[in-house]
């Protein structure tokens, strides 16, 4: 009877620990992905401060600029 308790959960969890499995590596993509993303909009941000800070430097020196 006890053989029959174990075949039971195992057909009962293992299709849920594959399940499981591929969630969790499709998971760990799209972290990769979002991680990628982030750096490259961080990297954009620090040019842009870099051009608005150079511009108000350019204003306060009294060069006006268009």
């Amino acid at each position: 009877m006890n053989w029959a308790v174990a075949i039971v959960v195992a057909i009962i969890t293992g299709p849920v620990v594959v399940l499981l499995q591929m969630l969790r590596r499709e998971n760990t993509a799209q972290h990769g992905e979002s991680r990628d993303l982030l750096h490259h909009m961080v990297l954009k941000v620090d040019r842009v401060d870099e051009n608005l800070n150079k511009h108000i430097k350019e204003h306060n020196n009294g060069n006006q600029t268009k």
